[in-house]
């Protein structure tokens, strides 16, 4: 089990804005800390698939609960 140390609610909000958000809750992690980002834009599956391998980050885990997307990813 990966211990989630920051949660980020993007509902409500299209591209670019989950992954603009994202990337700023991001720059104020340390290496190894773990963002679950939850989204209801469809687009951001490919969104942050993309993001992580442009930016080296790891996408730990990815799913749909309802209307909302889950992405768990862990900062290189």
């Amino acid at each position: 089990m990966v211990e989630i140390e920051r949660d980020l609610d993007t509902r409500g909000l299209n591209c670019p804005l989950p992954i603009l958000k994202t990337k700023k809750t991001m720059r104020e992690m340390g290496s190894g800390g773990v963002l679950r980002v939850t989204s209801s834009d469809p687009s951001s599956v490919k969104d942050f698939e993309a993001f992580c391998d442009q930016s080296g980050n790891e996408l730990i885990d990815s799913s749909q609960e309802g209307h909302d997307f889950i992405f768990v990813i862990k900062k290189h």
